[in-house]
């Protein structure tokens, strides 16, 4: 295996992978969601869950109990005692298609927190939200894609 800290081999994020060598994936050091194109042109995506905080695990059907919520709606805050500050792991495509387009990128889910229907509530003393209302919301981060380009120079 190559050594995952040979920089020189790196990609940023936006940028295009390309030369991968014939037998070898790329590693990432990520969470990842794939997509990829066929040979037809039509577009697919694949979500890997590679990374989860509060030691959660990924069962054998792939799915996993989400990060706990430690919202107070009536005062409008949250704890902070759920989550990691930071998460890393290397992670290889399972599916790896080297004669395949393909781009990767990042998404991050944050902690639950309180939306902002829920700071005006408490802030105007409102008392009888509807139901409907979300008083919680849990952002998203998402990353640049790195981009995957087939080697036609070795076919």
């Amino acid at each position: 295996m190559r050594d995952i800290f040979d920089f020189k081999n790196c990609v940023p994020m936006g940028g295009d992978l390309t030369h991968a060598p014939r037998g070898e994936t790329s590693l990432f050091l990520i969470r990842v969601i794939k997509a990829c194109r066929d040979k037809q042109g039509e577009p697919h995506e694949k979500t890997y869950n590679v990374a989860l905080s509060d030691g959660r695990k990924i069962n054998g059907k792939g799915s996993f109990k989400p990060v706990g919520g430690t919202v107070d709606i009536d005062n409008a805050t949250y704890a902070k005692t759920t989550g990691e500050p930071e998460l890393a792991i290397v992670w290889k495509d399972p599916d790896f298609d080297i004669d395949e387009l393909a781009f990767y990128y990042v998404r991050v889910l944050e902690i639950p927190t309180p939306r902002w229907t829920a700071y005006d509530a408490k802030f105007f003393g409102l008392k009888d939200i509807p139901k409907e209302v979300p008083m919680v919301t849990q952002e998203r981060a998402y990353t640049s894609p790195i981009w995957y380009s087939p080697n036609t120079d070795q076919q």
